[in-house]
């Protein structure tokens, strides 16, 4: 049995270098991208939220290697190539809380971000992409706050993936607490097309006239790696019995105190 990869983008909670951040932005509102003041009586608050967002993080990469499992087991078939996944950084998280011109505190982030904790499940068909995230929408203590198809509906530039906020929980010593988590589901193609795309995007210098060029190219690619995903697909249901899915998880209203 091939095991779907699980890779990490960050190391587990360090909290002496969340608060050394968080008190350096409360003192000073100095550290970049803030200028502002997180409160310093919220410091403690901020790193038991973190530690609860990782939390949920792990339940539902757990949930998610347990599918994968079931899959194998019944279908003779591993829908998870493999699996990333990141906690935002003290920076990343003030950074979007300035650009959105929100309040810095824990209350803010709660009520207003919803990606501090991520998952990327890269799958190998589309198909697959559909069933593990119906089959971990319909488990019964999950909610699905948010669901965005631009697998069904992409994006102008071509990018292709099914993201889905689920909230799951996480109990404490004081009870549980429902933590949203955004997961996107992608097969392995959308990946590496949205991996350059993110690449030219974000990370190049080029010149405007050869960034619309690549832009324009990669677009092209993407519409042929969808004409060529669904061939692919349609020889993989031949051969292998597994569900056949072409619909997005429902989303229903979010109740934090269920």
């Amino acid at each position: 049995m091939i095991e779907a990869v699980i890779l990490d983008r960050h190391e587990r909670i360090n909290t002496a270098e969340i608060q050394a951040r968080l008190e350096k932005v409360a003192q000073t509102g100095t550290e970049e991208p803030d200028p502002k003041l997180f409160p310093a009586d919220e410091i403690t608050e901020f790193i038991d939220m973190m530690q609860v967002y990782e939390g949920a993080m792990y339940e539902i990469s757990t949930k998610l290697e347990v599918l994968d499992s079931e899959f194998h087991v019944h279908f003779s078939h591993d829908p998870i190539h493999h699996m990333e996944r990141r906690l935002k950084s003290v920076n990343s998280i003030l950074g979007k809380l300035q650009r959105r011109d929100l309040p810095m505190c824990t209350k803010s982030i709660r009520d207003n971000l919803f990606d501090v904790a991520g998952i990327r499940v890269i799958c190998n068909y589309r198909d697959d992409v559909y069933s593990v995230a119906n089959y971990l929408s319909s488990q019964s203590d999950i909610q699905v706050l948010r669901v965005k198809d631009y697998i069904k509906n992409p994006k102008q530039n071509g990018y292709r993936s099914l993201h889905v906020i689920y909230a799951v929980p996480v109990f404490l010593s004081n009870g549980e607490h429902y933590t949203p988590v955004e997961v996107q589901f992608r097969t392995i193609a959308m990946d590496y097309w949205a991996s350059l795309e993110h690449a030219l995007r974000y990370k190049s210098n080029l010149p405007d006239a050869k960034l619309t060029e690549h832009s324009q190219t990669l677009l092209d690619c993407a519409r042929s790696l969808q004409n060529i995903e669904t061939q692919m697909q349609n020889i993989h249901r031949d051969i292998n019995g597994a569900p056949q899915q072409e619909e997005a998880p429902t989303s229903v209203n979010f109740d934090p105190k269920k």
